[in-house]
């Protein structure tokens, strides 16, 4: 068993090393002058007082010179709409929008972000989370492999900061799951939508294009409307690129481990398309090939028996290639057994509390 478990283990860190391959950065930019369309950074906003400042800092940065850049605050009952005014006050660049009534059959976010389109001047819009901070000229690099790729839509996963236990062990896991996982030359090249990935945190939509796919309101109702409107994309033959973003474009989703559990218990089955036989593949999957190579380990050393612990050395060195293509902390590949436990313990509650029909919550709101 040690010994097939170490021949798979090498073969997965070979995958995911040719895998990473096909995941083009954001490079410098090389804009022609003659190409400089205005861009439309659309950012949905609820109960993010915490993010204003650090939001509104990392977007006066933004170098780009035709820029509109959209806030709407999405009902919020904290400050966010004051501190918004304030750090906005004299940048003519900065529209600040009030959010309608949430209408029955609407995800919020995704009708937040459908009001904020609706606005929007844009040739291209970049639609990006509050807790996102860009660097200065990451809209030139966006635009550049945008033109090199001819895509309709980039996306990609930024880094991530991981204040707490549970952000350290399940957040870089997304990244994880998409290198070792999504088939990324096929994603990148193919039009087939089972071969998608997205991020909400940072979408760069032709205007044109997410026109033509409904925008927004084709996806009113999805809790993971940033992958349903990627793979609408590739269905109306628009091609989607997932880039390597993570050198500027970072994030920290959530500050409390109640925040990280309920934002992947809303998130993660919704993800599998909700589907029970995927939970119950990956639970084994993962349970056998990332959690026993830790409990391996520990048995190898009590017994003094090096090739158990071959298999954790392996998990580590894929993870840690991994999290230094994500510009993510190398140290935290060490505990790569007990970030593959807390993810299999996540997927599991989510996909409970689906089947016992009990609701996922986010920021005062229920999802279905």
């Amino acid at each position: 068993m040690v010994l097939f478990l170490i021949t798979s283990l090498f073969l997965f860190f070979l995958w995911t090393l040719w895998n990473m391959s096909g995941l083009p950065g954001l490079s410098a930019p090389n804009i022609n002058k003659n190409f400089q369309p205005l861009v439309s950074v659309l950012v949905p906003l609820r109960n993010e007082a915490r993010n204003v400042d650090g939001l509104i800092s990392s977007l006066k940065s933004l170098t780009y010179p035709h820029l509109e850049i959209l806030l709407l605050d999405d009902g919020s009952t904290d400050e966010t709409l004051s501190l918004l005014q304030e750090k906005t006050l004299g940048d003519s660049r900065f529209k600040i929008l009030r959010g309608r009534e949430l209408p029955a059959g609407w995800a919020g976010k995704v009708h937040a972000c459908h009001q904020l389109q609706e606005k929007a001047k844009g040739e291209y819009f970049l639609f990006i989370d509050a807790d996102v901070r860009l660097k200065s000229g990451v809209i030139e690099k966006a635009l550049t492999l945008v033109k090199k790729e001819n895509a309709k839509l980039l996306t990609g996963f930024p880094s991530f900061e991981v204040p707490g236990i549970l952000s350290k062990l399940l957040i870089p896991m997304m990244h994880f799951v998409v290198l070792f996982h999504l088939p990324i030359h096929l994603a990148n090249k193919g039009k087939m939508p089972a071969a998608t990935a997205a991020n909400g945190v940072f979408m760069f939509f032709e205007r044109r294009a997410y026109l033509e796919i409904g925008g927004h309101a084709s996806v009113q109702t999805s809790i993971v409307e940033d992958v349903h409107l990627a793979r609408q994309m590739k269905r109306s033959g628009g091609k989607v690129c997932l880039g390597n973003i993570s050198n500027d474009v970072s994030c920290r989703m959530y500050e409390r481990n109640s925040e990280v559990w309920e934002g992947f218990i809303k998130n993660i089955f919704s993800g599998l398309g909700r589907s029970v036989m995927m939970v119950m593949l990956l639970s084994v999957f993962y349970g056998f090939f990332y959690v026993l190579p830790g409990v391996l380990l520990v048995y190898g050393l009590w017994m003094f028996q090096p090739l158990y612990v071959f298999p954790y050395l392996l998990i580590v060195l894929q993870r840690m290639l991994v999290d230094w293509k994500a510009n993510q902390h190398l140290s935290l590949s060490f505990f790569m057994p007990l970030s593959a436990a807390a993810l299999v313990i996540i997927m599991n509650a989510s996909m409970w509390r689906w089947i016992r029909k009990k609701p996922y919550s986010w920021k005062g709101r229920q999802y279905s």
